[in-house]
């Protein structure tokens, strides 16, 4: 308890991978701050580190020039380097994006395209090529990207967390935080443990980014809305069907969305994520709810203007949760051997996607430097991919910010 009453030099909000590799790579740069990590949960990376696919994206779908494609490609270099350096095991399998119908191809064609333009190794392959990656999907056409892999993040989360601790900082657990007091000479924060005084504000909240960053008298014209996404785990009777990681050509507006099968890390091959609304911003079932969080997101404007245009879509992924012969259709696209008996229920994640007020999905990273704050208001995946990214880039606004007082 005596490290709670400290001063520190900062404090970061938030035990996932973000706020870890921030917490993690302040140190390295300065040996003799006092560094803190403050967690609600009793263990670190229980949210969206420990609910995501696992996969190690390589940026091919994003767009050139942005945070997320930058950092996609660069972090997928340095994940690979750091789980060698720490014995953590991975993957780089690739990754097989195919089309099943001579529509896709042409989308197939842009994202190739944009695969090149964001500095990626990619390969169009067709049918012959198609059987030798992926022996038993049903596909016309295809782009492989050989720079894909898979890892565990809880792992690599482990292993951040270890390196905060040998620097001596502090990961301090079952403390949720409560406000945030803005004074000229330090920041205080009120939490279910105490107050903790700090220097410097890193917010890495995810899900509750937002709310962190509204307790800071911060104004980002954006809500956090969480998105489920719901998975099926193929029985080990039929797993072997799918070798590596097969995803669609993605819809160019959400390409988070699409039936993806995905070899983990420990065997397993999962199919997901539909994405529907979540009622809870932590809810990860359909009867999970909490009302005043389900109130908020259905008086947000924003949040209607985005349902209405995007109604047709929205329609088959509600259709998809509630109807498991509806999901084994979609997956009959890519897979016709599989069927409803061949799939079991498997762990939801929930998506914290930013929309701005103006009712649009924010594509991109989105980080707000704020007097002595930074908060990351938006970083949905490829953030696991990119967390040593995000957290230099994070460490470099911070020593800007300092320096300039």
């Amino acid at each position: 308890m005596e490290g709670r009453k400290a001063m520190y030099d900062f404090v970061i909000i938030g035990a996932g991978i973000v706020g870890l590799s921030v917490a993690m790579q302040l140190g390295e740069n300065d040996s003799d701050a006092k560094i803190a990590v403050i967690e609600k949960e009793k263990e670190i990376s229980l949210h969206q580190t420990g609910r995501n696919s696992g996969v190690i994206h390589s940026g091919i779908y994003y767009k050139p020039g942005s945070f997320k494609a930058k950092f996609a490609r660069e972090g997928n270099a340095h994940m690979v380097q750091f789980c060698k350096e720490n014995g953590i095991p991975y993957e780089r399998c690739g990754k097989l994006i195919v089309a099943v119908t001579e529509k896709e191809v042409p989308l197939m064609e842009n994202l190739y395209q944009r695969g090149l333009k964001n500095g990626l190794s990619v390969k169009k392959v067709m049918k012959d090529d198609i059987k030798e990656i992926e022996p038993n999907v049903r596909a016309i056409a295809g782009i492989f990207v050989p720079s894909t892999g898979i890892v565990d993040y809880r792992k690599v989360a482990a292993v951040y967390a270890d390196k905060i601790k040998q620097k001596q900082g502090d990961l301090l657990t079952d403390t949720e935080i409560k406000g945030v007091q803005m004074n000229d000479d330090r920041i205080v924060l009120t939490t279910s443990q105490g107050d903790i005084q700090a220097r410097f504000l890193i917010n890495c909240a995810g899900l509750y980014s937002d709310k962190v960053a509204e307790m800071a008298g911060v104004k980002t014209d954006m809500k956090i809305v969480p998105f489920r996404g719901e998975y099926y785990q193929i029985s080990a009777n039929k797993k072997t069907l799918v070798k590596n990681l097969v995803y669609p050509v993605p819809n160019p507006d959400f390409p988070f969305l699409g039936v993806h099968f995905t070899r983990m890390m420990n065997g397993s091959v999962h199919i997901g994520p539909n994405a529907v609304l979540s009622l809870r911003r932590e809810g990860y079932s359909k009867t999970d709810i909490h009302w005043r969080e389900a109130a908020e997101i259905l008086r947000y404007g924003a949040f209607w203007k985005i349902a209405g245009s995007n109604m047709r879509e929205g329609m088959k992924e509600m259709i998809k949760s509630f109807s498991k012969r509806a999901f084994v259709k979609d997956v009959q696209r890519y897979f016709p051997q599989l069927e409803e008996k061949d799939l079991v229920p498997a762990k939801a994640g929930v998506r914290a996607q930013a929309l701005s007020r103006d009712g649009k999905l924010l594509d991109d990273f989105f980080i707000v430097k704020h007097d002595r704050a930074v908060h990351v208001c938006n970083a949905p995946s490829p953030a696991a991919t990119a967390s040593l990214e995000i957290g230099a880039r994070i460490v470099h606004l911070v020593k800007k910010q300092v320096r300039n007082g």
